[in-house]
């Protein structure tokens, strides 16, 4: 008789193959939009967490909503390394299971998944012993970095869970699996808007409960994120596959590098929106500025989020693909991913640009010149935001590929290569108003960068 261990192996084998044939045989339109329906949902309620914290807080103060957007410089480093393991192990997973190597990307799987929990762990350390420098450094002013500190405590504390939970959703949705990362991601969310109302309000906390909501639902997330790796057909996390090798460090490296540098230029380029939109806002309005930035960041993250999903549902259809060989699907379905991308930027950017002092005021009516700020900011960036699809597609169908030169060149251009200079230099000439036009600019810039790659890769198959 055989043994349960032989028996579920055999049922891991049936469940790969067939996934297997699911995404190198179904039809490339619909096989996109059918990984990219949950990997929307999960990056919308990824979204969700800073949306509903803004929201919350957004009515305690200007100061405390100044305090939670400086704060966001902090947890993009999280994304950055949760991002770099997630898609560094889960890109070669991907394309590990094309190439039908399992034991190979049990390995992967275990690597990413314990490598970025360790580096949550030093993180949290590290940041809880300088708490105040950081809050400093990431652009508090005084008055708000009481409440900067306080939202910081307990993201802190939870560093090594958000990490480690990023890089367990891009592992199973790069293998496939997208609906249960959208389970495990949905769940915190889901968790944190009661979490906030309660701690905020009911235990009367203020920023310290809204942090505290987001490491809890964060935790939670991350215990069903990691239960659902053992399902069947998933690639199973288990520390005797633990395998730091320079190779996987190299493969890592490879596949994760341009999210590694997109986040850590996304976290730069906050800090310096932190600092330029106080140096330049009129006096005693500084708090404002501050609070109107993270507002519109908050709101436009949320759009993009729908585009991340997007490009996050054709990257395991493009991983899959290009590991079989299969590289005219790897065309057709980059091609589509732009052109839907492209159309819901469009809709998206006039809805927005139309409605942008109502969006706003939804966070914090209370301050007229926090809504005035934030207002002529979303205005702005909605300008370029139809661009966006276009530079995103394409950054992550080299990244797939793993094309990492080209991919992390595209990786920094929109918060960096681009938006560095320009906030360092429109300011100089126009105020605050340079500030506000920074990031459209920044988009444009990184569509011409992009667009003779898009060209090329939407003309030929992807070799």
């Amino acid at each position: 008789m055989k043994s349960v261990f032989r028996l579920k192996k055999e049922d891991d084998e049936r469940q790969r193959s067939e996934r297997y044939e699911i995404m190198t045989q179904s039809p490339v339109r619909p096989l996109v939009l059918r990984m990219a329906w949950p990997t929307i949902i999960s990056m919308m309620v990824t979204a969700m967490y800073n949306i509903i914290d803004a929201f919350f807080v957004g009515h305690i103060s200007t100061e405390a909503t100044a305090g939670v957007g400086v704060s966001f410089a902090y947890m993009t480093f999280i994304n950055a390394i949760g991002f770099f393991f997630g898609h560094g192990s889960g890109n070669f997973i991907s394309t590990a299971l094309g190439a039908k190597k399992y034991d190979d990307a049990e390995k992967m799987a275990a690597t990413g998944f314990i490598l970025s929990m360790t580096v949550g762990v030093i993180a949290a350390i590290v940041g809880l012993c300088l708490l105040s420098p950081l809050s400093l450094i990431m652009g508090s002013t005084t008055d708000v970095l009481p409440h900067a500190n306080d939202y910081l405590l307990f993201i802190l504390i939870g560093t090594p869970f958000m990490m480690s939970s990023l890089t367990l959703n891009n592992q199973l949705r790069l293998q496939g699996n997208a609906r249960y990362a959208m389970v495990g991601i949905a769940t915190g969310a889901i968790l944190n808007i009661f979490l906030d109302a309660f701690l905020i309000y009911g235990l009367d906390m203020g920023v310290m409960g809204a942090s505290l909501a987001t490491c809890i639902s964060q935790m939670v997330g991350w215990l069903v994120l990691l239960i659902g790796t053992e399902q069947k057909g998933n690639v199973h996390i288990r520390f005797k596959h633990f395998n730091p090798t320079w190779l996987s460090f190299k493969e890592i490296f490879k596949g994760g590098n341009p999210s590694l540098v997109r986040h850590v230029f996304v976290c730069v380029s906050t800090i310096m929106l932190n600092r330029y939109a106080a140096y330049y806002a009129d006096p005693g309005t500084e708090a404002s500025a501050i609070a109107a930035f993270a507002i519109v960041s908050r709101i436009m993250m949320f759009a993009f989020s729908i585009i991340l999903g997007i490009g996050q549902g054709f990257q395991p259809v493009c991983g899959f693909n290009y590991g079989a060989g299969l590289y005219e699907r790897v065309r057709k379905s980059f091609v589509f991913t732009m052109e839907l991308a492209t159309i819901i930027l469009i809709i998206t950017s006039i809805a927005f640009a139309a409605f942008a002092p109502e969006l706003v005021s939804l966070f914090r009516s209370e301050d007229p010149e926090l809504v005035k700020i934030g207002a002529e900011v979303l205005r702005w960036q909605c300008l370029s935001f139809p661009l966006v699809g276009v530079s995103t597609a394409t950054n992550m169908m080299y990244q797939t590929t793993r094309k990492t030169f080209i991919a992390s060149l595209l990786s920094m251009g929109r918060q960096g290569l681009f938006f560095i200079p320009t906030i360092m230099i429109l300011p100089h000439f126009i105020g605050l108003q340079g500030v506000e036009m920074t990031q459209a600019v920044a988009d444009a810039l990184t569509f011409l960068l992009a667009l003779p790659f898009a060209v090329k890769e939407s003309l030929v198959a992807s070799r």
